[in-house]
């Protein structure tokens, strides 16, 4: 799954189109390298996300197309 997708999904950020910018800005790894929105995610990938002073570190635990807004934290494991 694209890395801006499934920060969607995983409801980490809000709207695709900020994950999407937040990518070309340089502000998400995954696996300690700066990640493109296109960047594939599986299962074992960390990734850090930095907003504005407060990174946010999180395991993927599973990618899913479509998930249940109660469900979306059992996708990640916060580090």
């Amino acid at each position: 799954m694209r890395l801006d997708k499934y920060l969607k999904v995983s409801r980490l950020i809000k709207r695709r189109t900020v994950a999407n910018e937040a990518c070309d800005a340089g502000r998400v790894t995954i696996n300690d390298k700066v990640a493109k929105a296109g960047a594939e995610v599986k299962a074992g990938d960390v990734i850090e996300i930095s907003f504005g002073t407060k990174p946010v570190k999180v395991r993927v635990l599973n990618v899913q197309e479509t998930v249940r807004k109660e469900d979306a934290q059992n996708m990640y494991e916060v580090l």
